[in-house]
């Protein structure tokens, strides 16, 4: 099962500095700009993911996960539920520590995609909300 715990969370923030944002848009009024943006402003290095994109917020656009030529800590997933399992498959074969599914998204193959390679997982919760709450609040 995913991590909800807020002591696992907490480690996790702590931890993973730098996120590869998968579905990233350069529309400021999505959530995946919103939730990258406020992470961007707080210290962490953003990484966008977007085969439509050459740049996000100041940062170099990735197609996919493989293109990107330094470690990843966590994969945040903006990205319709069918799609993540192939995401966690990529998360896994890149190294990345954790995969963060949004708020909303809670693809239970992902998921055991995930963990069973030893990547802590997070699915239906919001990365900025979880960020303010435990480690702002």
């Amino acid at each position: 099962m995913p991590h909800t715990d807020p002591d696992t969370l907490r480690r996790i923030l702590a931890r993973d500095r730098t996120i590869a944002v998968v579905g990233l848009s350069a529309d400021p009024w999505r959530p995946s700009h919103d939730v990258a943006q406020v992470m961007q402003r707080h210290g962490y290095r953003i990484v966008p993911v977007n085969p439509r994109l050459t740049e996000v917020l100041g940062e170099q656009a990735y197609a996919r996960l493989e293109d990107i030529p330094f470690p990843i800590d966590m994969v945040n997933v903006f990205r319709r539920e069918e799609d993540i399992p192939d995401i966690a498959r990529s998360a896994v074969a890149i190294g990345a520590r954790t995969l963060w599914q949004q708020l909303g998204l809670r693809s239970t193959e992902a998921d055991r995609i995930a963990t069973t390679a030893g990547l802590d997982s997070v699915w239906d919760r919001c990365l900025k909300v979880e960020h303010a709450r435990l480690l702002r609040g």
